[in-house]
């Protein structure tokens, strides 16, 4: 990377602390939600204190500061993941706000009756739950892409299932919990040969390596904020502007109109017309800088700093005994490493290792399907960012073998 990671660190201030009480921060949960460097908490309190006012409502000069910032952010995002144009780019409240605005909006319209929706069996429950909802109203099928016997999206399932009756396929680029990285382009071409649109949810790619919408031909990009050093509350909802503007609206209020009468409104024009409401301005600004910064390191950077922790993790935690590794064996570059430890409870593996000052999640990651495919019910997950070292990989496997023997 462009700055070591000893440098980087002093960027993220929660980082610097020792917990219980004397045992070092180990962060291994940025996969669930990523820290925050100084310069976003600092862009956000200065908006609070010196330029915040409601945005493309008022002519007074704070207003017109506000607006200026949160159209910043909508214009550094959109470079940042290669949009065409820039009022493709939706400010959301998440990834999960994403998803259903398209099932609802797209869904609505433009589903029948009998028609197919093609998920993956890595889905996190966000890309799930929505289509289910959208299936149950329109009376419409989900069908689920396994895995082959590597641990990877089976291509040649994924073909059997696409026909002429699918008229969706939303996937994830890449694993929330395996770590498996997703052939998107490959598996977006494959969708059109059938006429389908597909939506890809980016969660976990946006925030650890460089982003093409373009390039991967996709109909609809989401992501979140939080995952990618940026706040809370905020996220993203790419979109081909052609599709954008033949959906209606998902909400109906302030700023997405063009005009109302007491017969009825026209909405605005793109981005306005998905963004109803007063919309998150301050973290949306955040966010923008937060972009700023993971480019200014650089994506491609830190896509390869990741594969080495990630390998590394994955080398040293196979030679603990009765440890399962999930999974492709080959290490992607995501950052995650999941596993379970035969006999024992994950959530005990999770609570003795933050006793050691790391910390991990246990549980079923929003991903329940994929648990009950695997035929587990959850599982320890660690995940790496730009900010961890190959010393933390080192504290994970040291302290992770001192509480199997403790409790065993």
């Amino acid at each position: 990377m462009q700055r070591d990671v000893e440098s980087i660190r002093q960027d993220f201030p929660i980082l610097d602390q020792a917990i219980h009480p004397d045992r070092p921060l180990v962060y291994l949960d940025s996969a669930a939600s990523a820290q925050r460097p100084r310069a976003v908490i600092q862009s956000m309190v200065d908006c609070y204190e010196t330029t915040y006012a409601n945005v493309h409502r008022g002519i007074h000069r704070l207003s017109e500061q506000a607006s200026e910032q949160y159209e910043n952010a909508r214009r550094v995002i959109g470079k940042m993941i290669g949009a065409p144009h820039r009022d493709e780019v939706i400010f959301t409240a998440g990834t999960t706000a994403g998803v259903n605005l398209v099932a609802q909006a797209w869904g609505e319209r433009y589903l029948d009756r009998g028609d197919k929706i093609v998920l993956t069996i890595v889905e996190h429950h966000s890309n799930i739950v929505p289509w289910q909802q959208l299936a149950e109203r329109k009376g419409a099928t989900i069908e689920f892409v396994p895995l082959n016997p590597e641990g990877c999206l089976d291509l040649e399932a994924y073909r059997d299932l696409l026909d002429e009756r699918t008229r969706m396929v939303a996937l994830s680029a890449v694993s929330n919990v395996i770590g498996h990285v997703a052939p998107v382009e490959e598996m977006v071409q494959m969708a059109r040969e059938v006429g389908a649109h597909v939506l890809i949810d980016a969660a976990q790619q946006v925030p650890h390596g460089p982003t093409d919408v373009a390039e991967w031909g996709a109909d609809f990009v989401v992501f979140s904020g939080h995952k990618m050093l940026g706040p809370t509350g905020v996220g993203v909802l790419w979109g081909r502007r052609e599709l954008l503007d033949s959906m209606p609206p998902f909400l109906g209020g302030g700023g997405m109109i063009n005009r109302v009468t007491v017969e009825g409104f026209t909405p605005g024009e793109l981005p306005a017309k998905f963004e109803a409401g007063t919309p998150p301005i301050v973290e949306a600004i955040g966010l923008g800088v937060a972009a700023e910064y993971l480019q200014q390191i650089g994506l491609h950077e830190i896509s390869l700093h990741e594969r080495v922790l990630t390998e590394r993790a994955r080398r040293e935690l196979a030679t603990i005994d009765g440890l399962q590794l999930l999974g492709p064996e080959r290490a992607d570059s995501s950052g995650i490493v999941s596993f379970t430890v035969d006999g024992l409870s994950n959530q005990d593996i999770a609570i003795f290792l933050d006793r050691q000052g790391v910390a991990i999640r246990a549980g079923h990651h929003c991903a329940m399907p994929l648990h009950d495919y695997l035929g587990i019910r959850n599982s320890c997950r660690a995940s790496f960012y730009l900010y961890n070292t190959e010393q933390e990989v080192e504290v994970l496997v040291d302290a992770l073998k001192r509480v199997i023997a403790k409790l065993r």
